[in-house]
């Protein structure tokens, strides 16, 4: 086994004493900041105050963040059961996005509720944006050298046409691995730009399917980017917790849709102003 000639990236931005701030950290904020922005954009057209998104991110991202570290707590108990003092180090990683979504996916349901919102019209808003902040926030697993997959070769990264400077960080080890992290991110930027070019397209979508296209497009990217991961979250030691979720989250929102374009009673997605 060689030692690596390329020192990976430095995972801290800043620190100032005792004081850290974390590229993880800083790279989720990023697309979380972006996030809100867009979704504020398209909320103006769809008729939902801009003050609205504001009160939702102040309960959802503290939910979602909290979700998102007991989801993959629970199922890493083995090593966090020994590391009780490791279990709130969310800077070093380790945050379940399927905990995420899931986390925020509640508090949407109750704060549409509270203020009298259509809960699919605000899920149409805030997919796209939910999809671009996975994709950005995929960096933070890079900066971390984490979310990788088998042992591969320098050259076999580099005849991927991938830059020499995220192929360096994927020396791990002494080992070169597959850039999961990567696939998943290309994926969900692409994801997200054919939902905003396709959204106002006329009769495209009916008020709902902005949302479940989106986890659909998610879910299938992800059931397949999962099983060539190496870390990925187990229930005993053939089945990934992920690739489970993503096969009952495509198909539960394929019959939703299904079913009701088979009623046909539902509005369509309201065109941009």
């Amino acid at each position: 086994m060689r030692t690596p000639i390329i020192a990976a990236l430095n995972p801290i931005a800043l620190q100032f004493g005792p004081f850290t701030i974390h590229w993880y950290g800083v790279i989720i904020a990023t697309g979380v900041v972006l996030a809100l922005w867009l979704a504020i954009r398209e909320g103006k057209h769809q008729g939902i105050p801009e003050d609205y998104f504001y009160d939702y991110l102040l309960w959802a991202l503290p939910v979602a963040i909290v979700c998102a570290r007991i989801y993959y707590v629970v199922f890493q108990w083995p090593y966090y059961a020994v590391h009780p003092g490791e279990i709130i180090a969310i800077w070093d990683g380790g945050i379940a996005i399927y905990g995420a979504i899931l986390g925020g996916f509640l508090v949407l349901c109750l704060f549409c509720r509270a203020r009298h919102l259509s809960l699919w019209t605000m899920l149409d808003v805030i997919a796209p944006t939910v999809i671009l902040a996975q994709g950005i926030g995929r960096w933070g697993n890079f900066m971390n050298q984490e979310a990788f997959g088998v042992v591969t070769t320098k050259a076999a990264l580099l005849a991927q046409h991938i830059p020499n400077w995220i192929v360096n960080q994927m020396d791990i080890g002494g080992q070169y691995r597959v850039p999961t992290f990567l696939y998943e991110s290309l994926w969900d930027l692409l994801g997200f730009v054919l939902l905003v070019l396709l959204r106002h397209r006329r009769r495209l979508f009916r008020r709902g399917e902005v949302f479940l296209a989106y986890v659909m497009w998610y879910a299938f990217g992800r059931f397949f980017i999962e099983g060539m991961r190496t870390d990925s979250l187990m229930i005993g030691s053939v089945l990934r917790v992920s690739q489970l979720l993503s096969l009952v989250f495509f198909v539960g929102a394929l019959v939703v849709l299904l079913v009701r374009r088979y009623r046909g009673n539902v509005p369509w997605y309201q065109q941009s102003k």
